[in-house]
């Protein structure tokens, strides 16, 4: 694996993306808008008259929580059908390797390219949070590095995931089983001490809780039970440690 040719792969998913640009940067911006507008002022209408959450508006409560999981659902839109095109409905991946591509720099691309988009994303969330009113300018630009962070926690075990299945169905059990759960329990919309006791731990657990609490510590200034640091460490960790394996499955499953 070299630098030069791990830029040629990236090089390559930016050549293909010349062709949905358009409608992707206009999603971008279309998504956060409808969210912040129907959950922050619409449902955060109602919060804040019952008192609100940790001493915040719903609308700021609710903004950096929306930015690391629109992370996670980047991250897993990257790295789960276009990894199982790559690798068996069109064999991009097949046909990159008969250059002096190898598997490392295919990974080492996709990753990077993955982290491109998630970048491209959350900053578009952050501007939108930023003109609704809901963070700082710099709480809105700080936050961007924790979902980014938070988006590489999920590529590598998702492309990991997605590498080591035979076919697709595996993909739709993800997004059902583990993706909409982690959305919706791991503290973007409400703090999880608001979960049954048993359910605190396992929401600890779980990566997007991590990006969760660090974003919106940097957005808003908030405390969190954990430094960010320590968020940034497990994070990595994770991120890290799922790429061995997925460089592992990917040599395997490409190399016979």
């Amino acid at each position: 694996m070299t630098a030069t040719t791990t830029l040629r792969v990236i090089e390559s998913h930016a050549r293909r993306y010349r062709h949905t640009w358009r409608s992707s940067v206009f999603t971008s911006f279309v998504n956060p808008v409808l969210m912040l507008t129907a959950m922050g002022l619409g449902l955060g209408t109602l919060v804040d008259e019952g008192g609100g959450l940790d001493q915040l508006s719903y609308l700021a409560f609710l903004g950096p929580g929306l930015l690391a999981a629109t992370a996670m659902q980047t991250a897993a839109g990257e790295s789960s059908y276009p990894v199982m095109a790559g690798i068996k409905w069109i064999k991009s991946y097949d046909a990159a390797l008969s250059t002096p591509v190898g598997t490392g720099d295919l990974l080492a691309g996709h990753v990077g390219w993955a982290l491109l988009r998630i970048a491209q994303v959350t900053i578009a969330f952050a501007l939108v949070e930023i003109l609704f009113g809901a963070v700082t300018v710099g709480g809105g630009l700080a936050s961007v590095l924790p979902a980014v962070v938070t988006g590489f926690a999920f590529t590598t075990p998702i492309t990991w995931f997605t590498a080591s299945l035979e076919n697709e169905t595996g993909l739709a059990s993800l997004f059902r089983f583990g993706i909409v759960p982690l959305f919706l329990f791991s503290g973007t919309f409400f703090p999880i001490s608001q979960l049954p006791d048993w359910m605190e731990p396992l929401a600890v657990l779980t990566p997007l809780w991590h990006g969760v609490e660090w974003a919106r510590n940097w957005a808003l200034g908030v405390p969190s039970s954990w430094p960010w640091w320590g968020h940034a460490f497990f994070l990595m960790a994770v991120a890290l440690g799922c790429g061995v394996g997925a460089s592992r499955t990917f040599r395997k499953r490409l190399i016979s």
